[in-house]
C-alpha cells in the first residue's frame, strides 16, 4: 500500500486535514493489513503535526493584532514565521 501521497509540507491545512480524516477512516475499518496500518498511522501522525503547526502559526498571527485604545483592532504587526 503506497500511502505517501503528496508532500505533506506543501499541503494546505484543509488538504492535510482531509488526508488525516481519510487515514483515520481507513484505520477505523480494521480491514487494513497490519504493516499498512503502521504506515498509515505514521503518515497520520505527520499530517497531525503539520495541521498543528499550521494552527499554531495562525494563532501567532492573530495574537499580533494590535488593539487601539477603544479595544478595536487598529492594525496588524508583520509576522515573521521564520
Amino acid at each position: 500500500m503506497d500511502e505517501q501521497g503528496p508532500d505533506i509540507a506543501q499541503m494546505t491545512f484543509e488538504d492535510a486535514l482531509r488526508a488525516l480524516e481519510d487515514v483515520v477512516r481507513k484505520l477505523e475499518t480494521g480491514e487494513v493489513p497490519l504493516d499498512d496500518s503502521i504506515s498509515l498511522y505514521e503518515r497520520g501522525e505527520k499530517l497531525r503535526k503539520h495541521c498543528q503547526a499550521r494552527l499554531d502559526a495562525a494563532q501567532a498571527r492573530i495574537e499580533k493584532i494590535v488593539q487601539g485604545p477603544d479595544g478595536k483592532a487598529a492594525g496588524l504587526e508583520p509576522f515573521d514565521a521564520g
